[in-house]
């Protein structure tokens, strides 16, 4: 290509390339308004082939310029850096499996755009650009970073995402921070080495998935404060070691999973501060050192079988947690309930640990049959299966109280006359319900008829009533 064959502003465009100097077409640069128009034809020639000069380093430097035509660098080597800022182009460039150092798109307006399987020395820079078209990055490879910032992508076919980031490998972050996406963001197998900012991101994409992140690799954060996510968010298989950030986000999926991090090992993963999900919350056989929930950010279905954690922060009361376990759609999960126990022993709150167990036991004894159900209630109701050994001592007391009357007003006779201690009624009622203490009055006198079988009953419901006693009191002791 000649350059007499190129318009006026090509022919600046051109020279200013070898030098790598700046060409600004906007209004009013320059002092005068001045034409704009560049065909991709002459830039795909520049970069390709464009003149040198002697210690310069050329470089394509372009504001707002309106590209004609198809810019095909597809398995194209561009040497030179790539400035088309504030451009408008009529058709998506192809940059197809090319190897680029340096590529900066900010605030361009375009129909879409292909760097799949394109190789980048450094970052590829996308903030503030204007999609109507799918945006296709899937496999490349990218030793900077990724901007993304406010970009706008609208106008993808349905069932096909507008973002296309799988198996992409970043070397550094993806800054996404305030980006707008209506339709389907694909993340699958993505790596990024730094963090995944997603900072209020507007993503749209109700009744399918909004975010698919399946198998995703990242080296530090993702990060989703003030997120706003209509559709399902898929974390499935997640490696994030830092933390997943969701401080006053809206997730949003009614009827079906808002959030799904099943699988997904975790550092920290947060969730508070926001509206209550709406959908379902699945975080099955995840492992998370440090989970921080806040209870009414919670929806009306969780799945959390199998969920590991080691720090359940804020610290609550019991009963404000235990809701979350009872909300699992698919039935009892005594893991659960054990997690939640050790979580609260492991910061020393007892109390909480023994609501969280006595629950457990409630729960348990909704799936047992009628016989079993009917034995849990009278050991809920008599000891609290032996989590409230308090309550044993009441029935003890009430016990005595009872057998002191009725022993009082009927004495049993002696069995050795002239051997036998004076009888009392509240020793004697003590030494059926005490197992271990002996006062001398039980092996001394015999009861009949009605008599004898109150002893029986106090007998049997002591052993029962003290060895709780015991037990409840152990463990406060084996605890302190």
């Amino acid at each position: 290509m000649e350059i007499n064959d190129l318009t006026p502003a090509e022919q600046r465009v051109w020279r200013a390339f070898a030098t790598g100097t700046e060409v600004d077409f906007r209004a009013g640069a320059g002092g005068r308004d001045q034409d704009n128009t560049l065909r991709a034809a002459v830039v795909r020639t520049l970069l390709l082939n464009g003149p040198a000069e002697p210690g310069e380093t050329a470089a394509l430097k372009v504001r707002g310029a309106h590209v004609t035509g198809p810019l095909d660098l597809r398995y194209a080597t561009v040497g030179s850096v790539i400035h088309l800022t504030h451009c408008r182009f009529e058709d998506a460039p192809d940059l197809i499996g090319a190897h680029l150092r340096y590529v900066s798109l900010r605030d361009s307006e375009m129909p879409g755009l292909s760097v799949t399987r394109a190789r980048l020395d450094g970052s590829l820079r996308l903030t503030r650009c204007r999609f109507g078209g799918p945006v296709r990055l899937d496999g490349a490879q990218i030793a900077g970073a990724l901007f993304l910032d406010e970009a706008d992508l609208t106008g993808g076919t349905p069932g096909r995402p507008v973002l296309q980031l799988n198996q992409i490998t970043v070397d550094d972050d993806v800054c996404a921070r305030g980006l707008r996406a209506r339709g389907l963001v694909r993340l699958d197998g993505a790596t990024v080495a730094g963090s995944l900012d997603l900072e209020d991101a507007e993503l749209s994409n109700p009744g399918a998935h909004v975010l698919d992140a399946e198998s995703l690799d990242v080296g530090a954060n993702l990060l989703g404060r003030r997120l706003r996510a209509r559709g399902r968010i898929d974390l499935r298989g997640a490696r994030i070691p830092g933390r997943v950030d969701l401080l006053r986000a809206t997730l949003s999926h009614p009827g079906d999973t808002a959030l799904r991090a099943s699988s997904s090992v975790i550092g920290e993963f947060w969730l508070r501060g926001g509206d209550r999900v709406e959908g379902r919350l699945n975080l099955r056989r995840a492992e998370i050192n440090q989970l921080d929930l806040e209870p009414e950010m919670l929806p009306d279905e969780v799945r959390l079988i199998d969920l590991t954690y080691t720090f359940l922060t804020p610290h609550e009361p019991a009963e404000r947690r235990l809701p979350m376990l009872e909300r699992d759609g698919e039935g009892f999960d005594p893991h659960a309930y054990e997690q939640l126990t050790a979580a609260y022993r492991r910061i020393g709150d007892d109390q909480a640990a023994r609501l969280v167990q006595l629950a457990k036991q409630r729960r348990r004894r909704s799936t047992l049959p009628w016989y079993g159900r009917l034995w849990g209630h009278l050991q809920d109701a008599a000891v609290g299966y032996g989590f409230r050994p308090l309550r044993a001592a009441v029935w003890l007391l009430s016990l005595l109280v009872v057998g002191s009357a009725v022993f009082a007003g009927h004495h049993p006779r002696p069995l050795k006359a002239s051997e036998a201690p004076d009888f009392d009624p509240v020793f004697y009622t003590l030494d059926l319900l005490l197992p271990v203490i002996s006062f001398g009055q039980e092996s001394a006198f015999a009861p009949s008829g009605g008599y004898q079988t109150l002893s029986y009953v106090l007998v049997v419901t002591g052993w029962i009533l003290a060895t709780t006693v015991v037990a409840g009191v152990t463990r406060t002791v084996s605890r302190q």
